[in-house]
């Protein structure tokens, strides 16, 4: 176990922005925690770090009781923040070492990792330059720089591809599968939904500190999947067809509206073959057919009442 969370309390006067908190981590997760503003993510990512002191619980790393100022346990973390964190008057390879002595690196080892840490951020060629010269996106990955020079086990990347270009957003979500591939265990933060669910292999769904839902994607959107949903638009929609197709086991209902028709099965039931045959055996053509699946975008919403983003 690489992170384990136990009933973590953390309170700002009469305010729990973080309640009752419990997480686990494997070895080699890429982690997902999502939650609008002011879940207690950003609190969470803080104790874990060691940045905020807690009010009550546990938090073990990797095995350890971690307290706060443990450095060999500090030294295997690498944080990615929300807000770019590098220092403007240093050049990019300045700023690296900078973090890489921070975290015990010294000599012909610093240097390799230095060296290995702009590569793979892609900014080696330009490691004289200072962080005013570079794009947003460009400071973003200074940033994933500082953080994995040392190879820690463990990395929080925290909101990493927020306000950059396309190119520089798909150069760290390569990044971190690349950094979970060489062994990184990686926690995950993002208000962009498709970045968790490409990425993370397990999720916890986080409001008003508390912890909402936890499981893989597949398992979240179970929660709230009871009926499945096809949408249809044929050639030619008669009563007798719908009234057919509305026989089929299973089927819940049909709405129509002109010549497309939405049919609701009961969860499971894998429908389309029965209702596509039945089409053509009404001598129909279909013109358009669209399956709709439960999305986390909806399992978020049902369980938080509001949007990521919100």
């Amino acid at each position: 176990m690489i992170l384990e969370i136990k009933n973590l309390k953390k309170s700002y006067k009469d305010f729990k922005a973080v309640d009752s908190l419990n997480l686990k981590i494997e070895e080699g997760e890429i982690y997902g925690l999502l939650g609008p503003n002011g879940a207690g993510k950003s609190t969470t990512i803080n104790a874990i770090t060691g940045l905020t002191k807690i009010n009550g619980g546990e938090i073990k790393i990797f095995g350890k009781t971690f307290n706060g100022t443990d450095t060999k346990i500090k030294r295997n973390i690498g944080v990615v923040p929300q807000d770019i964190a590098v220092f403007s008057e240093l050049s990019a390879y300045e700023n690296v070492a900078f973090f890489g002595k921070l975290n015990g690196l010294r000599g012909t080892v610093l240097k390799d990792r230095i060296k290995e840490a702009l590569d793979f951020t892609g900014l080696w060629d330009r490691k004289k330059d200072k962080p005013g010269q570079y794009s947003g996106g460009m400071q973003r990955r200074l940033n994933i720089a500082c953080a994995v020079v040392h190879r820690p086990k463990l990395i929080i990347m925290d909101e990493p591809t927020v306000g950059i270009d396309p190119q520089s957003r798909n150069h760290i979500l390569d990044s971190v599968r690349k950094l979970n591939e060489m062994g990184s265990t990686i926690i995950y933060t993002s208000h962009y939904m498709e970045e968790v669910e490409t990425l993370c292999s397990k999720i916890t769904i986080m409001d008003h500190g508390k912890e909402i839902a936890t499981g893989t994607k597949e398992q979240l959107k179970e929660m709230i999947a009871n009926e499945e949903k096809v949408e249809l638009e044929v050639s030619e929609l008669t009563k007798d067809l719908i009234e057919a197709i509305e026989n089929i086991p299973n089927v819940k209902r049909c709405n129509r509206n002109e010549n497309m028709l939405e049919v609701i099965s009961e969860k499971n039931s894998e429908n389309i073959s029965n209702i596509t045959a039945k089409i053509a055996e009404f001598k129909s053509k279909i013109i358009s057919i669209n399956v709709e699946k439960p999305s986390l975008e909806g399992v978020f919403l049902t369980l938080t009442g509001r949007k990521l983003r919100d």
